[in-house]
């Protein structure tokens, strides 16, 4: 990150700051202004903070003892706060998205009908894209990569989620000449049934929404995480739902000894989980080299026989990291993590519990569904329904429990951009060839994909 550091610094100096907007005022934005308020990240300021309701906003700051700001709500006093160099805050995220001046937008908000449209504004400024939005970036990531790349802007994932820190760690290890195999996340708990209320008193203590708490516990969130690291480098997973086994003990050899080495060094490279090793937070790539000198070397400094070898970072700090994806994008039009192309991996719902004709789906990290990963050609080929579009859908189906949802089982909501962009997606990149479909094993999770 030197180099990043010194053309923050140049910036400081000539006076040119990055200039950013933030849509959103959670938990998530709440960080990232606090680490750009900072003298340790020069070179970039906050300019405009965009949120639905104002009140949010005025919390945040009063947190942060932030008290120079002033609200607007409409284009020209936001022009006029951003010549005088004062933050402005606003109930008008497309105007912020908008607003000329704004090199960089950050989409903070999880949410995905909301994002997207936020997105698209600032795609059609000129506005490079920060996304702090797995959950719209695993949905749409493909089509609004399309959309950045015609207008000439970075689309990326930000550093210090999880996708973001395996891509830079796969992107180091391919440097030293290791083939990676797997891509892997470490959970400490998987529910799928948990909801809001299970989860309230657990999101209040970490000043976060119980919604997103619940994505968390039921694996949708995860799911999310990694099919945005599925996207941006075209692995996909070994089955539904990803194979995510439990193990126990330190990370170094658990996660070797959950996977099997030849279906791997033999595969088409896989993105996965692990639940219970420790330490219990972080990422690890499982990486192989026929290379007999980088194994010798690989031997000397301690990292094991092979055939694999597991490389892991027991942290990561999003959105505290935010700030070297937003100067990345900026200073050398650079993604951290961006969709290949077609997507690769899908989210799709599958029934909490016994849902009935009529009753309506409330999306992510709610009581009716929760998500899981297939790949994208399994995806289309059963017609399932996207986790990420489910909010405000009507069943006309009964959905048995743990059964995934189709899009002929619901009726869509009125007026959806989200919707739009998602046929318009399919319509783009097609379906992917598939295998047939084998019996599933007994867990009922198995489906496997072979792309061409």
């Amino acid at each position: 990150m030197i180099i990043v550091d010194s053309a923050l610094r140049e910036r400081q100096a000539a006076g040119k700051p990055i200039r950013i907007a933030i849509s959103g005022a959670g938990f998530a934005a709440q960080g990232l202004i606090m680490q750009l308020s900072k003298p340790f990240t020069p070179g970039m300021e906050v300019a405009v903070i965009a949120n639905r309701t104002m009140e949010t906003i005025h919390q945040v700051l009063a947190n942060l003892g932030i008290t120079d700001f002033v609200e607007v709500a409409d284009a020209d006093q936001l022009a006029a706060a951003m010549a005088a160099g004062t933050l402005a805050v606003t109930t008008d995220p497309l105007m912020a998205a908008a607003a000329e001046g704004i090199e960089v937008l950050v989409e903070a908000t999880g949410e995905v009908e909301h994002g997207s449209r936020v997105v698209m504004a600032g795609i059609d400024a000129g506005k490079h894209i920060v996304l702090v939005n797995a959950e719209l970036d695993a949905t749409l990531g493909p089509i609004l990569k399309t959309y950045a790349d015609a207008k000439g802007v970075v689309l990326t994932d930000t550093d210090g989620d999880q996708p973001g820190v395996l891509m830079n760690l796969k992107r180091q290890i391919e440097m030293w000449g290791m083939k990676p195999l797997l891509l892997g996340n470490i959970k400490s708990l998987l529910d799928h049934y948990r909801t809001p209320l299970t989860q309230a008193e657990f999101a209040k203590n970490v000043w976060q929404r119980p919604k997103m708490i619940t994505s968390f516990a039921d694996g949708s969130k995860i799911a999310f995480e990694m099919a945005t690291l599925a996207n941006g480098t075209g692995m996909g997973v070994m089955q539904r739902g990803m194979r995510a086994p439990e193990v126990r003990g330190q990370i170094e050899t658990a996660a070797q000894e959950a996977f099997d080495a030849d279906e791997l060094i033999n595969g088409p490279g896989y993105v996965d989980y692990i639940i219970g090793a420790e330490p219990s937070f972080g990422v690890f790539i499982l990486g192989h080299t026929d290379d007999l000198w980088l194994s010798r070397y690989m031997k000397c400094y301690k990292m094991g026989d092979g055939p694999l070898y597991t490389f892991y970072q027991p942290y990561h700090q999003s959105p505290i990291e935010t700030p070297a994806t937003i100067a990345r994008a900026a200073c050398f039009g650079d993604a951290a993590l961006t969709p290949l192309g077609a997507p690769v991996t899908d989210v799709i719902s599958m029934a909490k519990k016994d849902c009935v004709a009529g009753e309506t789906l409330d999306g992510i990290g709610g009581f009716t569904v929760y998500g899981v990963m297939e790949n994208s050609g399994q995806a289309r080929a059963e017609d399932l329904l996207p986790q990420g579009l489910s909010d405000l859908c009507v069943l006309v189906n009964d959905v048995a429990k743990d059964q995934a949802i189709t899009i002929a089982d619901i009726e869509r909501p009125a007026d959806s951009f989200a919707w739009r962009l998602w046929d318009e997606q399919v319509a783009r990149f097609g379906a992917t060839t598939v295998s047939p479909v084998p019996e599933p094993e007994a867990n009922g999770a198995d489906r496997t994909e072979v792309r061409a």
